[in-house]
């Protein structure tokens, strides 16, 4: 039975956001995962708290709030990657982990240096977005095309396997599916009554 993860990439409009497109000269800059196609959970490598960029950790990221909810137009592209019922359990059992000892991990900024310079270097408990993400799928068993510590982005983009499913911006893509969601929950109840 196949499933799927998905990820977002995108370009917020923060500051270090701005920094980091002006240097890579890419049009996103941030990368996070969903094991849904509603985006209902989203985790990455971010701030903890809005105002300012760190502390950041692995954290829990809800579009319409906290830092994705500072900006009304956010610019992503949503890709679709299939895996086995086997990759996606482990998938839910990596997210668990990190959710689990968040206190433990930092984000990497000196990794930041590091993979603009193209240099590998692992730091067990600093990951930087690109890094988590790349990392989860190398723990599920989806092969990476590189270390895992120097993927960007906007690698994401030409990942093996994965399938374009909306390009476009985020807030939208996120509350059309919220309104389909409560279309067909409500659907479904009157059909049952």
């Amino acid at each position: 039975m196949e499933d799927s993860i998905y990820l977002i990439i995108a370009q917020t409009g923060t500051r270090p956001a701005r920094f980091f497109r002006f240097f890579t000269k890419k049009p996103y800059n941030h990368v996070s995962l969903s094991g849904d196609a509603t985006l209902s959970e989203m985790y990455s490598f971010c701030r903890s708290y809005t105002p300012f960029p760190l502390p950041a950790t692995f954290n829990k990221e809800i579009v319409g709030k906290g830092t994705l909810g500072k900006y009304d137009f956010i610019p992503c592209e949503i890709y679709r990657i299939p895996v086995t019922r086997e990759q996606k359990l482990e998938y839910e059992r990596i997210i668990r982990h990190f959710s689990d000892n968040r206190n433990i991990y930092s984000y990497n900024v000196l990794g930041l240096i590091a993979v603009y310079f193209n240099i590998e270097w692992n730091r067990k408990y600093s990951f930087v977005c690109s890094q988590f993400v790349a990392y989860t799928m190398d723990k599920i068993g989806i092969k990476l095309e590189k270390p895992f510590c120097l993927y960007t982005p906007d690698d994401f983009r030409s990942f093996p396997g994965a399938t374009l499913v909306y390009s476009g911006e985020l807030n939208s893509f996120y509350f059309d599916m919220k309104d389909q969601r409560r279309y067909l929950t409500v659907r479904r109840y009157s059909s049952k009554a």
